[in-house]
């Protein structure tokens, strides 16, 4: 997957920070803080990007991931995100990086005009490297997991390669079944996936649950199925084999 991002470097006295952002945040998608309910909700373009940019933070130790959230379209089920515990912005951070928490307001502060950065992603690479993590930490280890820490409306996940990894291809598995669950063509929400497992606690019934849910952006009648035609004026779209080849131009 190709990522365009912006690239920061504030600086708190002489310490650099390398901070980046998707050039254009996901629009169709919200979190809400899991001190109350963590709810992160998205349709198939934001979930892909944040499978993507959980990619990207495996492999970029020294780089903080900002994604904002709060400000996207409002859904429909704004009332209940509230009552869950209100949209939150996203950062993930390596383990090893060191970063305070209590620093982030001054640093967001700073995060103006931005470097333009073009990456991609090898999905192969994270779905191995995901596959070795689960392999590595039983359900009842509590090493190498996410660890969810809020702080000024934001949600920080830090973690690993191998954890960012599994939630890359979470997201991902996300996105694809999304548009497959029942009620998604009207609108409902329809949960697919959780990152609670990979959080410290091996123990659901302690500490903040994190789960996914996918949800269409309307207006749904632009909303199809996977592998369903397209309809036009109550007719499916024909297929290439059914309209014959096409006639040469002059």
């Amino acid at each position: 997957m190709r990522l365009r991002l912006r690239h920061f470097r504030p600086r708190t006295g002489p310490v650099e920070h390398r901070i980046v952002q998707p050039w254009h945040p996901p629009r169709h998608t919200a979190l809400t803080d899991p001190a109350g309910y963590g709810f992160l909700v998205g349709d198939h373009t934001g979930l892909s990007a944040l499978a993507g940019l959980f990619a990207f933070a495996a492999y970029s130790r020294r780089t903080v991931v900002h994604v904002p959230l709060r400000g996207g379209v409002p859904l429909d089920e704004e009332a209940y995100l509230e009552t869950a515990g209100g949209r939150v912005d996203l950062v993930l951070v390596h383990h090893s990086l060191g970063l305070r928490v209590s620093e982030w307001p001054g640093l967001r502060r700073r995060l103006t005009g931005g470097v333009p950065l073009s990456v991609r992603t090898d999905e192969a690479r994270t779905a191995r490297d995901a596959d070795a993590w689960l392999q590595r930490c039983g359900p009842a280890d509590s090493r190498d997991r996410l660890r969810p820490v809020g702080h000024a409306r934001t949600l920080f996940l830090v973690g690993s390669r191998g954890t960012f990894s599994f939630a890359a291809t979470a997201l991902a598995r996300a996105a694809g079944l999304g548009p497959r669950q029942k009620g998604v063509t009207k609108g409902h929400m329809a949960l697919v996936e959780g990152l609670t497992p990979l959080r410290e606690s091996g123990d659901r019934r302690r500490g903040p649950e994190l789960d996914i849910a996918f949800k269409a952006y309307p207006p749904y009648a632009h909303f199809h199925r996977p592998g369903r035609p397209r309809r036009r004026g109550g007719a499916p779209a024909p297929s290439p084999a059914a309209t014959g080849p096409r006639a040469a131009g002059p």
